[in-house]
């Protein structure tokens, strides 16, 4: 079998690729191997187990429970709950395991399964490994006494809400945001938060019927909420994807602030407030080097790290930092959550609004952007693409024509033969020709 984890997860077209039975096969071998590492000898161990709103999620989320209570697994229900949800609940519930069942942004017909750790920590690649070698290997099946109970905990959601509203350091009396729930897992947590702070709320698309997730909503699709804002005369506009583990916001003009402005205001709130740790925060290599320059004029460090936020918390908590994240909208504030939270993200973007008294667009303004292009070559020997000496030495071209005003990055796609060529440069036409070129140079040197 080839390696059924992601970057993320387990994640395939929900009942073909990520079947039923495969959900309870991966459930069994996770308690078997979580079991171990946390050496249950004297107790049974426990699992909080949440999804988003999607179809598919019902018949996953049975199969999952099945496989953790057969396994000897006492299972708390959580039902819809967003990712960091789940991930608090972990924690709170002193759960020894956390199961979410979604597939993020991803259009509705897929889905996914993301195991999480005592704590509500995702797990180390190490781990993922070890469960898919235990896939279909026979066992011990207990009986009787020794099954695992399932319980219903949904109350637990109005404890993470709790949690949420406190870490807010203001309350937000005064302010008008749009909230974009995406159809999702945050359609019921995003606008009850707000609501508690004291903001006026207006939330569109929070209606879930288990087939309307992410469907031209949410932060992949942000003209409904761009319209809103304005049209509403809103301070702001937060989206969240399907599982709210990312948030994208709207100033009050109905422009986009994208996860590296939204990293950028934050951070800098958290250095003036003297809580970011080592004045360090931790991105991606694919954030803007806009971001990067406008951390170096606030004298805040950058860590940069491979794409994927578990890199970006796996940095995090290496170098002891409280802070990170990736231009997507997967925000990490370790002083509040194991993960991403869109709607935390969110309450600290509109804490800052209340705390300044600027608008969106003048915190966003911390950052100026270079244009950033990026084109996909798919079809080629990714496995070259740093070492052929071709298509390096044209990267080296570029690099030195760019010089401080701009960069080159290309980058292997983890699950496709694909290579993505990414140019930030002083105009978007300058970085438009340079990765054009370079796109046309990985086509021809790797081609398969």
């Amino acid at each position: 079998m080839g390696r059924i984890f992601g970057t993320d997860g387990v994640r395939g077209l929900a009942n073909r690729d990520l079947t039923a039975e495969l959900a309870v096969d991966l459930a069994v071998a996770a308690a078997h191997i979580l079991g171990e590492v946390g050496a249950f000898a004297d107790r049974r161990p426990t699992a909080v187990v949440a999804r988003d709103p999607r179809a598919s999620g019902e018949f996953l989320e049975a199969a999952v429970v099945a496989g953790l209570a057969s396994a000897g697994v006492d299972v708390h229900l959580l039902g819809v709950v967003p990712t960091p949800g789940a991930a608090f609940l972990t924690s709170f519930l002193a759960a020894d395991m956390g199961v979410m069942i979604s597939a993020s942004h991803n259009p509705m017909p897929d889905n996914g399964i993301k195991f999480l750790a005592r704590g509500g920590l995702k797990l180390d690649d190490d781990l993922e490994v070890l469960i898919e070698n235990r896939l279909e290997e026979p066992w011990e099946r207990p009986t009787g006494a020794g099954v695992g109970r399932i319980g219903d905990s949904h109350a637990g959601v109005g404890a993470y809400v709790k949690h949420l509203v406190a870490s807010s350091p203001r309350r937000l009396e005064g302010l008008k945001v749009v909230l974009d729930c995406a159809n999702g897992a945050a359609h019921a947590v995003g606008p009850r938060v707000f609501e508690e702070l004291g903001a006026t709320v207006i939330a569109i698309h929070a209606e879930p019927d288990g087939l309307n997730i992410n469907d031209r909503c949410g932060s992949t699709h942000l003209g409904d909420l761009q319209k809103a804002v304005v049209d509403h005369g809103a301070d702001a506009g937060f989206a969240f994807d399907g599982d709210a583990d990312r948030c994208l916001a709207v100033d009050q003009a109905g422009a986009v602030v994208d996860g590296d402005q939204i990293l950028s205001i934050l951070a800098v709130a958290a250095r003036d407030a003297g809580r970011l740790t080592e004045q360090t925060v931790v991105a991606t290599v694919m954030s803007n080097l806009g971001f990067v320059r406008a951390m170096q004029e606030h004298d805040i460090t950058v860590v940069q790290t491979a794409v994927g936020d578990r890199y970006v918390l796996e940095a995090m908590r290496t170098g002891g930092f409280n802070m990170g994240g990736e231009q997507s909208g997967h925000v990490i504030m370790g002083d509040y959550a194991t993960t991403g939270d869109g709607v935390l993200t969110a309450v600290h973007l509109a804490a800052r609004l209340r705390e300044t008294g600027s608008t969106l667009s003048d915190l966003a303004s911390v950052m100026t952007r270079l244009p950033q292009v990026l084109v996909n070559v798919p079809g080629v020997d990714k496995s070259r693409a740093d070492t052929d000496p071709t298509l390096q030495g044209e990267v080296a071209i570029a690099v030195a024509r760019l010089g401080d005003s701009g960069r080159v990055l290309l980058r292997q796609s983890g699950t496709e033969p694909l290579v993505r060529v990414m140019v930030e440069a002083g105009t978007h036409e300058e970085a438009a020709a340079v990765a054009q070129h370079l796109a046309g140079v990985v086509s021809k040197t790797l081609a398969l």
